[in-house]
C-alpha cells in the first residue's frame, strides 16, 4: 500500500528520518510547509526533491493520508487535532505534548480513535534492546530490581532556535529528552510507572531563565522495581559517539549493561550489550549479539495506519507522556542563578 504524505512543521532534524524512510518505502511526499523558519524545510525540499507549500491548508486539503511533523513542541497538539478533523494520520518527533492540557487533549484524540498517531521513539526498536527485553522476559537476570538509564545530549546553543530554550514552547529537558526513557522503561519491563520523584537543575545560560540543563528522575514500577532516569545537555560538542549514554539493568541473578563506543578500527560507533551472571565463567560476562531489526517506529506506525497491529500503541504514547509530565510538574528545582 502506497501513501501520500506531507510535512507540516519542520523544526528538528528528526523529521529527516521519517521522510527518508517513507520515500525509500515508495510513498510520495506532496510538500513541506513550516509557518516561520524555513531553514530545514528548504534543506529537505532540496535534498529529497519535495516541493515547498505556501500554507498548511494547502497540504491538508491535498488528499494526503499521513502528515509528518517536527513542529515546535507545544504546537503539535493543535496539528494533531487538525489532522483528526480531516481523517489524516500523523507521525511526530518527540514529544507530542508538553503539559497537562496537551496530554488531556491527546488522550481525547486517542480515545475517539479516528486516526493513528505515531511518535518517533526509536530506542525500543533497536536490535540490542530487543535482545535485552528477551533476556529480561526469559529470567536470565532473575528478578529485575533496578534499571538505570543515562541519556546526555549535545546542546550546541548557537545552532538552536530560540524556542528550544523556552519552557512553554519546548517542554524542557525532562519532557523533551526523558520521554525516550519512560517509554523504554515501560517496554523493557512490561510494567507501569506508579511513582516518580525528580530534580531539575539550571547551571548555564542565565539569559534563558526557564531553561534547565539537568533532569534526574527516580521512578517506581507497579511491581516494586526501581529506576533512575537521567538526562542533561552537557555532552561535549566534540564527542562523535554515544559513549556517555548507558543502560544498566540489575537483577537478582545478574547484570546487563548497554553502552556505545567508538571503534577506531573502522571508524564506526558500536553499541554493545553485555550480560554478567554469578555463574559466568568469564568475569567480564557475555557480549550479546543484536538481532536484526524487525521494525522501526515508522514502519510500526504504517502497520497501524494500514489496519495491521503495531507494537507501539496510543496507550504507549500517552503513558510515556504522562510519566514525564507528572515528573516535571512535581520536580524539585535548583537554579544556580537564584
Amino acid at each position: 500500500m502506497s501513501f501520500r504524505f506531507a510535512i507540516i512543521g519542520c523544526r528538528h532534524g528528526h523529521i529527516s528520518t521519517f521522510i527518508k524512510e517513507m520515500l525509500d518505502a515508495g510513498h510520495t511526499c506532496v510538500g513541506i510547509y513550516d509557518p516561520e523558519d524555513w531553514k530545514l524545510a528548504n534543506r529537505y525540499a532540496e535534498l529529497y526533491g519535495i516541493p515547498l507549500a505556501g500554507n498548511r491548508e494547502e497540504l491538508l486539503a491535498s488528499s494526503v493520508q499521513i502528515v509528518g511533523s517536527s513542529a515546535v513542541n507545544n504546537e503539535k497538539i493543535e496539528l494533531i487535532e487538525a489532522c483528526e478533523r480531516r481523517g489524516i494520520h500523523i507521525m511526530l518527533d518527540k514529544p507530542a505534548v508538553t503539559d497537562r492540557d496537551g496530554l488531556q487533549r491527546l488522550e481525547a484524540v486517542a480515545e475517539r480513535g479516528a486516526i493513528q498517531i505515531g511518535l518517533m521513539l526509536p530506542k525500543r526498536f533497536s536490535g540490542a534492546m530487543t535482545v535485552l527485553k528477551r533476556e529480561i522476559v526469559a529470567g536470565t537476570l532473575g528478578k529485575v530490581v533496578h534499571i538505570h538509564i543515562s541519556s546526555p545530549h549535545k546542546l550546541m546553543p548557537s545552532a538552536r532556535d530560540t524556542w528550544h530554550f523556552s519552557k512553554k514552547q519546548n517542554g524542557g529537558v525532562l519532557i523533551d529528552l526523558l520521554i525516550h526513557d519512560t517509554d523504554l522503561l515501560r517496554w523493557l519491563t512490561g510494567r507501569e510507572i506508579v511513582l516518580t520523584q525528580s530534580v531539575l537543575a539550571k547551571n548555564i545560560l542565565p539569559e534563558y531563565p526557564d531553561f534547565y540543563d539537568v533532569a534526574s528522575v527516580q521512578a517506581v514500577l507497579d511491581n516494586g522495581t526501581t529506576a533512575q532516569l537521567y538526562a542533561d545537555w552537557h555532552t561535549p560538542d566534540c564527542n562523535t559517539d554515544g559513549r556517555f549514554s548507558r543502560i544498566v539493568v540489575a537483577g537478582t541473578e545478574g547484570y546487563a549493561e548497554w553502552s556505545v563506543g567508538y571503534d577506531a578500527a573502522d571508524g564506526k560507533n558500536r553499541a554493545q550489550l553485555r550480560i554478567t551472571r554469578g555463574d559466568a565463567s568469564d568475569q567480564l560476562g557475555t557480549v550479546m549479539t543484536p538481532v536484526a531489526v524487525a521494525a522501526t517506529s515508522v514502519s510500526d506506525f504504517l502497520d497501524r495506519v494500514a489496519g495491521r497491529p503495531g507494537t507501539f500503541t496510543h496507550r504507549d504514547i500517552i503513558e510515556a507522556s504522562k510519566a514525564v509530565i507528572e515528573a516535571d510538574e512535581s520536580a524539585v528545582v535548583r537554579n544556580r542563578f537564584g
